[in-house]
């Protein structure tokens, strides 16, 4: 990771755990685990990133030392699902592991597919490829035994632990695998990553398609509930306040259909090239700070609903059948004057603000000279200054990467 880059553990950390309601726990240390107390046992919502597992069990266990009988997974990504063993004690019983059925074909899928995975996850987080090995280990591997969920359901289920009863129920969103949990007996809602007390996570430019439409749609039904606390997948819990609540889910919801509705109108209107449509989308107006948009952003929404709607082709015609990047590069710098013109203009952009047009002129300048290493760092250090310049983590992480790869004497690609 580049010592500039922002740490994803930095985002959704609460220090104190909560005791949001009778016997029920909230803890929230960049991974959120919510831990309901009855008479059989500990009722597990999400367990947290392996990493994070010790620090999030030693915060449980300040509450109660009773062993856990289910653990019920939102999701399965690694910053829900890998902390289970840690808050496991030497002599209980393997605890129920409850999820949706389409996690197994996910986890097949993050198998066959690890090694780019590593690659994507560490340009996500400020690194190069080169730097994947430093993943954590144990957040990557979705094949330990102690993991493996034992009881599947398809749209709902509910069970009951001792004297409590959980609802469990499907809905696609940032992924297609995903639940929430509502606990009636004590009123308690866990939303998994449905809501993060920031902007949703439906845009995500490397990962696999996400949801917004239905992600909406579940939204909408937990607020009928009008439940009386909310234990989010990251950041804060609400306590005690149904109307907070409503407030938070319907308008984020909103916040999606928003973007929906823009993308789909754009579409629509003759099917301009994606580039066009992402600029003819505007951001929801709000104020709100729980739609900040601190990790994803709105601008990747409307491209990830383009690329569920419509085919890979963006619609220019030279990207229908295109030169390679290198042969582009080449032609680009050649009318330019060479790649040194393009930096030198690319630093006039940015001194002007227009970071957009300025990152283009560095990629191509990078492309068309990889092994200069006076283009190399100065590539690095414009990917550096956009970096910089922008709010959400993904966006600053990923240009810091392209500044990685630029000094490992590479174009990012």
């Amino acid at each position: 990771m580049s010592d500039d880059a922002t740490d994803y553990r930095d985002i959704g950390w609460v220090d104190e755990p909560t005791e949001i309601t009778e016997r029920t726990y909230f803890i929230s240390q960049f991974s959120a685990v919510t831990a309901f107390e009855t008479a059989d046992g500990l009722v597990l919502v999400d367990s947290g990133l392996g990493e994070l597992g010790p620090k999030l069990n030693d915060s449980l266990r300040e509450f109660t030392d009773r062993p856990v009988h289910t653990a019920i997974f939102t999701h399965g990504h690694a910053d829900h699902v890998h902390g289970l063993r840690h808050f496991l004690t030497d002599d209980q019983d393997r605890p129920r592991i409850i999820a949706h059925e389409a996690m197994p074909e996910r986890w097949a899928r993050y198998e066959r597919t690890t090694g780019h995975n590593e690659a994507i996850n560490a340009r996500q987080f400020g690194g190069a490829v080169s730097a994947a090995d430093e993943w954590y280990e144990e957040d990557t591997n979705f094949r330990a035994p102690d993991l493996t969920p034992d009881t599947f359901y398809d749209d709902e289920l509910t069970i009951e632990v001792g004297d409590t009863a959980f609802e469990i129920r499907h809905g696609r969103g940032e992924t297609d695998d995903h639940s929430w949990v509502y606990c009636p007996d004590r009123d308690v809602v866990c939303t998994g990553d449905f809501f993060i007390s920031m902007s949703p996570n439906a845009g995500n430019p490397q990962k696999v398609q996400r949801y917004p439409e239905e992600w909406a749609e579940t939204l909408r039904e937990i607020a009928v509930l009008e439940p009386t606390h909310l234990c989010p997948g990251h950041g804060s819990a609400v306590v005690d306040d149904s109307a907070a609540i409503r407030t938070r889910l319907e308008e984020t919801a909103a916040y999606l259909e928003s973007i929906v509705d823009q993308t789909i109108e754009a579409l629509n209107d003759g099917s301009p090239p994606h580039t066009d449509i992402v600029h003819a989308v505007d951001a929801p107006d709000t104020e709100s700070p729980w739609l900040e948009e601190i990790y994803d952003e709105s601008e990747f929404i409307v491209r990830n609903l383009i690329r569920r709607y419509g085919g890979w082709w963006n619609g220019r015609p030279s990207d229908l059948k295109p030169a390679t990047r290198d042969g582009q590069a080449e032609e680009i710098a050649a009318l330019a004057g060479g790649p040194d013109a393009l930096l030198e203009r690319a630093e006039e952009l940015i001194s002007d603000g227009d970071y957009r047009r300025a990152t283009h002129l560095v990629d191509y300048a990078l492309e068309a000279a990889p092994a200069d290493e006076t283009v190399r760092e100065a590539a690095a250090e414009l990917y550096e200054e956009r970096a910089a310049a922008e709010a959400s983590l993904m966006s600053t992480n990923l240009y810091q990467s392209a500044a990685a790869y630029a000094r490992e004497g590479r174009p990012f690609r």
